[in-house]
C-alpha cells in the first residue's frame, strides 16, 4: 500500500476563505517539472501523467494524499541579526518564539496586543507571510481527490465556480467579496461570467502573459479535512 505523503500548498487570503467556506475545492496550477513537460510535448495524452506509476510527476500528489496550507499569519518572536552562509552576509532573521511560550499562531490580528514595529527588540507578535508558513501553524489541511492534467484556458464556468469564484453583489462574478461600506474596494463591478473572474484572479498572481501561453495545469480537486 503506497503511503500517504503530506505536502505544503500556498493560498492566498481570498482562497483560504472560499476553502474555508467549502466553496474551493479545486486548484489549478502550472506544469512546470521538466519531465512531465517532455511527455507532454512527446505526445503523450494528459491522462498519461496521473497514471498510477506516474504520480511522482505531480509535484501536489495523488488521491489520497493530503495538502497542508501556508497562508498569512501571525506568530509570537522577535528579529535577530545572523549571518547567512548562502549571502555571505549578515541579515535580519525572525526568531518564532510562539510554541515555545505556549503560544498559539493566529490567523487575524491578535487582540489586546500592539504587534511588533521595526526596530523592536522584544518579543511580540509579528504579520508573517505565507511562505514562511511552518506546518504547526496550519490549521487547512486538505485530502486529494483527484488530479487532472489539462490546458489552463479549456476551464469551465463550472470549474471556476470551483476554484472559489463567487456572485458579485452588483452583478457578475469576483474572485474577492466586495465590501460595499468601503469607498475604496477596487472589487467595485463583477465579470460577465466565472470564467473571466477567474482570468483575472489568474493574471493577478501569474501575469498576463502567462495566461495568454495557456499552459498545461494540474487541476487539483479537493475536500477539506481540517477544521
Amino acid at each position: 500500500m503506497t503511503a500517504i505523503k503530506e505536502r505544503p500548498i500556498l493560498f492566498s487570503a481570498p482562497m483560504v476563505c472560499a476553502t474555508l467556506e467549502d466553496r474551493k475545492t479545486v486548484t489549478r496550477r502550472e506544469v512546470k517539472k521538466r519531465p512531465a513537460l517532455d511527455c507532454l510535448a512527446a505526445g503523450f495524452e494528459p491522462a498519461f501523467l496521473t497514471l498510477p506509476g506516474n504520480a511522482d510527476l505531480c509535484p501536489y500528489g495523488k488521491p489520497g494524499d493530503r495538502l497542508w496550507v501556508r497562508e498569512t499569519f501571525y506568530a509570537f518572536g522577535r528579529w535577530e541579526m545572523r549571518f547567512s552562509q548562502k549571502k555571505g552576509r549578515d541579515e535580519w532573521h525572525f526568531v518564532d518564539m510562539t510554541l515555545d511560550l505556549n503560544k498559539v499562531y493566529q490567523f487575524e490580528p491578535p487582540q489586546n496586543y500592539q504587534l511588533g514595529q521595526r526596530g523592536d527588540v522584544t518579543p511580540a507578535w509579528w504579520k508573517r507571510p505565507a511562505i514562511f508558513t511552518p506546518r504547526a501553524a496550519s490549521r487547512i489541511l486538505l485530502e486529494i481527490t483527484d488530479v487532472r492534467v489539462e490546458r489552463l484556458q479549456d476551464i469551465s464556468d463550472e470549474q471556476a465556480l470551483a476554484e472559489g469564484i463567487i456572485p458579485h453583489v452588483r452583478g457578475g462574478w469576483h474572485w474577492h467579496p466586495h465590501d460595499p461600506s468601503n469607498v475604496d474596494d477596487w472589487h467595485q463591478f463583477g465579470f460577465k461570467t466565472p470564467v473571466w473572474a477567474f482570468h483575472d484572479l489568474w493574471a493577478g498572481i501569474n501575469g498576463q502573459e502567462n495566461w495568454d501561453a495557456n499552459p498545461w495545469v494540474w487541476a487539483v480537486s479537493f475536500r477539506r479535512v481540517t477544521p
